[in-house]
């Protein structure tokens, strides 16, 4: 075969291989549809153990409000713990527009941290039981511990940006190390999280905002602590 033979049957191979256009728009719905299915099951399970406690709800009872059938539930998670997985992902999202939010600088660092501390809070925060349930799936297997344990420390990593950022303008105190902040403000959340899950009293926003204007005081740099 001549080079300029061997050239042509190469490129056939490739636009043969090649997806066209609407082969590239048909595989995009599909990736869409699979990402607003998966949304869809976690959403629907995370209802239903808020309502009715974890150990209550079945998979059968997630594929049915989601209005799913019961094989497609394993086609996105190995186990009803599995779901609470994506909960972490959703907080990540969070964080990332917070450091957004941090590195544009048009809010304030305490601005920004106070409505991410909310925001973290929320979706676990929507009754005791699931709180209870959200903490207690860090212990549920090997697997899901392994995956929320990444999911945290690419929290931590994210949120120690922002707190760079906070002492870059002078709001966070530029003697204590970001790394170790991100830590705190994790055990923070967690441990108010959990503390309030026991009972349910005061309201879960009155516990986070407590919590958020002590740690406040604790980093604010000198002169900042008030505006807590």
């Amino acid at each position: 075969m001549s080079n300029s033979q061997a050239k042509s049957s190469a490129v056939s191979s490739v636009h043969l291989h090649a997806e066209s256009p609407m082969e590239q728009k048909a595989s995009g719905r599909r990736a869409r549809k699979a990402r607003e299915t998966r949304i869809r099951l976690f959403r629907a399970a995370l209802q239903l153990f808020a309502d009715r406690g974890f150990p209550n709800v079945t998979i059968e009872d997630i594929t049915d409000a989601a209005d799913v059938g019961k094989g497609t539930f394993f086609n996105y998670f190995e186990s009803k713990e599995h779901v609470l997985g994506v909960m972490t992902e959703v907080q990540l999202g969070h964080v990332g527009e917070a450091m957004q939010a941090a590195h544009s600088g048009k809010r304030s660092i305490h601005s920004i941290l106070h409505h991410l501390f909310l925001q973290l809070a929320q979706e676990p925060g929507r009754s005791p039981h699931l709180a209870r349930t959200f903490v207690a799936s860090f212990l549920a297997s090997d697997v899901v511990r392994g995956t929320i344990q990444l999911r945290l420390s690419e929290g931590r990593d994210a949120v120690s940006k922002i707190f760079s950022d906070g002492q870059g303008r002078g709001e966070i105190d530029s003697k204590l190390d970001t790394a170790e902040l991100a830590m705190q403000m994790q055990q923070t959340l967690l441990g108010t999280l959990m503390l309030w899950s026991l009972n349910g009293e005061p309201e879960l926003a009155t516990r986070i905002e407590e919590s958020f204007r002590l740690f406040w005081r604790a980093i604010a740099a000198p002169g900042r602590e008030q505006k807590a």
